[in-house]
């Protein structure tokens, strides 16, 4: 290991975009769901059905940035009014946020009914049961081709933990979902904070048993690298496709290390770290 990282025990990695490919695997399944039940479901309103068949899977790529976007601006804010984020509710605020969004373009219909929590009327592209499934699928986005392969690599020498946004029980699903091999799974409701609060940095740190200044932070965001590095952590930058919301950041000289999009992710990282693939 090169002389600057040999004081580097734990590797805490931001999940969202960074671990998994969310814009993706929110598009894909969109996008085949929506195939699927204009081939299957007869009692779909024909306008409705009209407007489903022109939504490409680029269509639903923008679609959901759009619920991605809607989703941050519910967390800001929960932080702006209370400095707190409650991480379930911002789950729940998730579901129902997608048969809003669909009703904005005419792909689900209102339901006059006062017992259907989503407001889910017949003709709708998707019913309740099968959109509050496909609103979970932030509970099973796809790992990037190189999570896994580098996290196993990086176990022979580090601990490893996620650390993300969110509450425990999603996470771990999440990581159950993809075989992803994280040695911990940490998240922001554990220390009743949110990134980029120094609390949950320092606290995540302090609970693996190590200081701030043993920790790197692998994460496809300038904005929670600056964050870590501020309270002592190495920041390690992997660029995926989508992701950075602040480039400008990229002029600051944040990253320790930087690979960069279509470097082969975390196991460049690991080379880098000077771990061989086999």
């Amino acid at each position: 290991m090169a002389a600057s990282t040999s004081h580097i025990k734990v590797l805490f990695f931001d999940v969202f975009g960074t671990c998994v490919n969310q814009r993706g695997t929110v598009a894909d399944e969109l996008f085949a769901a929506a195939q699927e039940a204009l081939k299957s479901n007869e009692s779909i309103n024909s306008e409705v059905g009209s407007k489903a068949t022109q939504m490409s899977r680029e269509r639903w790529f923008e679609f959901g940035g759009e619920w991605n976007k809607a989703d941050s601006e519910f967390v800001q804010n929960s932080i702006a009014k209370h400095n707190a984020v409650d991480w379930k509710a911002v789950d729940k605020n998730r579901i129902e946020l997608l048969p809003e969004l669909l009703a904005q373009r005419g792909l689900v219909l209102p339901s006059g009914k006062a017992d259907t929590p989503l407001k889910v009327g017949d003709g709708s592209l998707w019913d309740e049961k099968q959109l509050e499934h496909l609103a979970r699928v932030w509970h099973r986005l796809t790992p990037w081709p190189d999570t896994c392969q580098g996290l196993n690599l990086l176990n022979k020498r580090f601990k490893t933990a996620a650390l993300s946004n969110t509450y425990n029980a999603l996470m771990k699903h999440m990581v159950a979902h993809g075989s992803i091999p994280f040695t911990e799974v940490y998240t922001a409701d554990m220390f009743e904070s949110f990134k980029p609060n120094p609390k949950v940095y320092l606290g995540a740190a302090a609970k693996i048993g190590v200081k701030p200044e043993e920790c790197a932070l692998v994460a496809a965001h300038l904005s929670d690298l600056k964050a870590a590095k501020a309270q002592g952590y190495y920041a390690i930058y992997v660029e995926r496709p989508w992701e950075e919301k602040n480039p400008e950041l990229k002029e600051e000289g944040i990253p320790d290390l930087w690979i960069k999009e279509g470097e082969n992710g975390f196991v460049t990282v690991a080379k880098r770290l000077g771990i061989q693939a086999d």
